[in-house]
């Protein structure tokens, strides 16, 4: 049943958070009426559901997981959804030089235990040699056939670096097609964001301080865009007083250091999502290069240091 918009002229904000991908998901749409607004944000939490037994991992009979179990034997054919998504992910990835890359399931998870007991980094020939499988030119597509291949055995493919960005988006497009003309939907910090709030001003988005988890480091205001941020401030290891993010560079097997946080500002929440990992893997200078090279995409990058460095065309206000 597709409940019909009232027009009356009273505006708020209708929101609801549950888990979904494992994470937290929180959606809202602005309305002048509760009951069709939430509606609206049942079908967005339907599509999101939709995305999630697509992509898990966690399931057996995904389509994912079957991609995975033939690695090495055969082709899987896949529905022209997920193809594409894995289409777009090996061009992130052939423009990131591979820093972001979804073979990167193929690391063994015994590598890394990032908590108090991870006291030193395995040696570089383990590193090396446990993230051989890693190789996103190793995934073969057969655009006629609608299959992929991985083309060694124990490569597995996993979509952690863009899924929730691409669930998001595909919700908000879900939520406008039945007329939601303002709203956010909030992944677990991967947001997308559109229209004014009741008020009629842009929605105000904040990025968290690296050093103090609930506080705000900066804010910014934005309508028809998406944010993401990736950091090391939630799960990270100390060893030898220097901290190593959870974020595994997939060409040495090893953790980067040196940045804080990343977020990413694009006109899409799944770019937003792949884009913020590559960076944080790149550094400062190599990563901002590459954002300035791109268009409509911008970085605010934070380093150990707690220095603030952005892109060309970013404007962020200090609390």
């Amino acid at each position: 049943m597709i409940i019909t918009k009232p027009n009356t002229s009273l505006l708020s904000v209708y929101k609801r958070v549950l888990k979904l991908m494992g994470n937290r998901f929180e959606l809202s749409v602005v309305a002048d009426d509760e009951t069709w607004a939430q509606s609206c944000i049942d079908a967005g939490v339907e599509e999101i559901r939709r995305i999630e037994k697509l992509l898990t991992t966690f399931s057996d009979d995904s389509e994912t997981n079957q991609v995975n179990q033939h690695a090495g034997i055969a082709p899987v054919k896949v529905s022209r959804e997920t193809f594409n998504l894995i289409q777009r992910s090996l061009r992130i990835s052939a423009v990131t030089q591979g820093a972001f890359d979804i073979t990167y399931g193929s690391i063994d998870k015994r590598l890394w235990n990032f908590d108090e007991q991870m006291t030193s980094l395995p040696d570089k020939e383990t590193a090396q040699k446990m993230v051989r499988l890693i190789n996103y030119r190793n995934v073969i597509l057969d655009k006629d056939n609608c299959t992929v291949f991985l083309r060694e055995k124990g490569m597995r493919i996993g979509f952690g670096g863009i899924g929730k960005g691409y669930a998001a988006e595909m919700a908000k497009r879900v939520m406008i097609a039945r007329g939601v003309e303002s709203g956010v939907v909030n992944a677990s910090g991967d947001l997308t964001a559109w229209g004014l709030q009741p008020n009629g001003r842009q929605w105000t988005i904040g990025i968290s301080n690296p050093d103090s988890s609930g506080q705000i480091f900066s804010q910014m205001d934005i309508t028809g865009l998406a944010v993401a941020t990736s950091g090391n401030y939630e799960k990270f290891a100390v060893i030898g007083g220097k901290r190593y993010s959870h974020t595994i560079n997939p060409r040495t097997g090893l953790p980067v250091s040196g940045i804080k946080s990343v977020t990413i500002i694009s006109t899409n929440a799944e770019i937003a999502d792949a884009m913020a990992t590559p960076v944080t893997i790149m550094g400062v200078k190599t990563g901002l290069d590459m954002i300035n090279q791109m268009k409509d995409i911008e970085a605010i990058i934070i380093d150990d240091e707690n220095r603030l460095y952005t892109s060309n065309n970013i404007n962020i206000n200090l609390p």
